[in-house]
């Protein structure tokens, strides 16, 4: 069993992925959380650590919204690649968590 704070939300989203002196690659998320995104055809080259910029163009039926974020490959598998969203720390995770927690009780 899975121990996360932040539920996995399956995605069927085109995802673009830019990194600085590596490239540009469109690809396909698979889940997507508060806290990072995992993309099935990730661009494998990309060294752990590497800070990225993660376009997703969100429709909204005849209106199309461009979200834009910052994230860290995390982990890359033969599976695909493991992003972590910038600028989400532990303590941020863990306070919202507690908050989840009491509205529910």
């Amino acid at each position: 069993m899975e121990r996360r704070l932040h539920t996995r939300h399956h995605a069927a989203t085109r995802v673009y992925l830019s990194a600085p002196g590596y490239g540009f690659w469109r690809c396909h998320a698979q889940n997507v959380s508060s806290a990072g995104v995992f993309l099935e055809d990730g661009p494998a080259e990309l060294p752990r650590g590497t800070e990225v910029e993660l376009i997703f163009a969100v429709s909204l039926g005849r209106v199309t919204r461009i979200h834009r974020r910052q994230a860290v490959v995390a982990h890359i598998s033969s599976n695909g690649t493991g992003l972590k969203m910038k600028g989400y720390s532990s303590n941020q995770n863990q306070t919202r968590s507690r908050r989840a927690a009491r509205s529910k009780a």
